[in-house]
């Protein structure tokens, strides 16, 4: 599993890059109001301010460069600068303007990897994302992870995810949510549940089917159900 806590970071001055997140409706204006060597540097790559087009920009130093990107999703959309935080380099980064809002989730997500099968020795290192929001880190956070651990299980194949994998997925996740999980299967699924257990009454020995019921909440809530199945 990805570890999403330090990709995200108060913004407390501390030295980072800076990405220039420019809407197409004001790419002019921002062209105008930047250094002739960023000027010169946008016509060398023939950049138009059409969304997508994106550039290094260089810096009075050699080390000192910020990224360009132009982009026209909205401010709440989570995956404005996604690519960017799977392509750039290993760093702390900043947006020039502005918070990046639900953008740290899609920056978060980017860099998730599935690697249960193979170890990249040549992973990069964090790209790390400063916002002037803390407090909307731990929720952006869990909300990752969660959809991390949904990623990992639908990228795991049958082969290696059956039945019995999916219910000690959900053991592992009650427990540490303090949910209940109930399991009916044998006797019990031929009795209460007859269709599933037709659907599955051919399974291999150690993969037979079985309904799992996981309940977390207060009960005195509105109970909501949401139903789906395990491949």
């Amino acid at each position: 599993m990805t570890d999403f806590v330090n990709l995200l970071q108060p913004d407390r001055g501390q030295p980072a890059r800076t990405i220039h997140l420019v809407h197409p409706d004001r790419w002019s204006e921002w062209l105008n109001a930047q250094p002739p060597r960023i000027r010169t540097t946008v016509a060398a790559h023939r950049l138009t301010g059409k969304a997508g087009n994106r550039a290094v920009l260089p810096g009075e130093t050699p080390e000192d460069w910020a990224m360009l990107l132009v982009c026209n999703e909205g401010v709440e959309s989570p995956w404005r600068i996604a690519s960017l935080g799977e392509q750039l380099p290993e760093g702390i980064y900043r947006l020039a303007e502005g918070e990046p809002g639900a953008a740290m989730l899609g920056w978060c997500l980017a860099q998730h990897k599935f690697d249960r099968y193979r170890s990249d020795d040549a992973a990069q290192g964090p790209r790390v994302l400063l916002t002037g929001e803390p407090a909307r880190i731990a929720e952006t956070v869990a909300i990752a992870a969660a959809t991390a651990r949904v990623r990992d299980l639908v990228n795991t194949p049958a082969a290696d995810l059956g039945p019995a994998e999916l219910e000690a997925e959900a053991h592992a996740l009650a427990a540490t949510h303090n949910a209940t999980v109930t399991v009916t299967k044998g006797d019990a699924l031929v009795q209460g549940y007859p269709m599933i257990h037709t659907v599955g009454k051919a399974a291999a020995q150690g993969r037979e089917p079985r309904l799992i019921e996981l309940e977390w909440g207060d009960p005195k809530n509105p109970r909501i159900a949401i139903i789906g199945k395990g491949g």
